[in-house]
């Protein structure tokens, strides 16, 4: 007969392993999705739509990604920002600014800035923060998300991470692991920004997204839309390419 309090100590124990693989099985969630998206290597052409009561404001941006450390963004049009190009190696984050000639680096407390007046931060864009290695992973409850059943998982930033965000909660396709709907909370636990993806279909041979919405909480009538126009993966992109000697010549 096993005493009582060894039987407790093995419970524990079988609770406590089993909280571990259960972590671990939900961050493997939020990595099939954040890999699928990604993939080695994207290149992407993307229309944004910034959305006030009184105006709108529309962008064409060509994207580079190589990983999770790497990527380049290009400002094709309005012709007033044409050239900027935010670009991202590692935790260093480069703006090369064409009409004063300057690449200038971007300080950690500039990442939760609006990215050229839209509704997304920094570090949205150029994804300084890592959601796989800056945050702790638990999962919440089963929801339905545009009729399609998905995982609601909560990421926590670990205790020494340097990221924007208190609190962020995605929800993630169950079947085909896109990230269809982000909620992101401040220290306080307040409600800032909600991401909602739509317009599923085929890109770069992935299903995936094509429009993404962000809403911010405290500004009616404010939003910016994402337009995926072409995404191709896989292209094989040297790291070379994403070098602060390349920044003013990438097109």
């Amino acid at each position: 007969m096993i005493p009582l309090g060894m039987k407790k100590t093995w419970i524990l124990i079988f609770f406590h392993l089993s909280l571990i693989a259960f972590t671990q099985e939900t961050k493997d969630i939020v990595k099939k999705a954040d890999d699928k998206a990604k993939g080695n290597t994207s290149i992407a052409t993307i229309t944004i739509q910034i959305i006030r009561p009184t105006w709108t404001r529309e962008m064409q941006v060509k994207a580079w990604t190589k990983g999770r450390d790497l990527s380049m963004i290009l400002v094709l049009a309005p012709a007033k920002e044409k050239g900027v190009v935010f670009l991202k190696r590692k935790k260093e984050v480069w703006n090369w600014i064409p009409s004063i000639e300057r690449s200038i680096k971007m300080p950690p407390s500039m990442m939760s800035q609006s990215w050229m007046g839209t509704d997304f931060t920094n570090d949205d864009l150029v994804k300084e923060a890592s959601i796989l290695e800056d945050y702790n992973h638990s999962f919440l409850e089963d929801v339905v998300i545009d009729g399609r059943n998905c995982y609601k998982i909560q990421l926590l930033p670990k205790p020494k991470s340097a990221v924007v965000w208190g609190k962020v909660i995605l929800s993630i396709d169950k079947k085909d692991f896109m990230m269809l709907h982000v909620e992101y909370f401040d220290e306080d636990g307040v409600l800032i920004n909600t991401l909602h993806c739509s317009d599923i279909k085929m890109l770069g041979g992935r299903l995936l997204p094509a429009r993404m919405e962000m809403v911010p909480a405290d500004k009616k009538g404010n939003k910016t839309v994402m337009i995926y126009n072409s995404l191709s993966f896989d292209t094989p992109l040297p790291e070379s390419f994403f070098s602060t000697q390349n920044i003013t010549k990438v097109k």
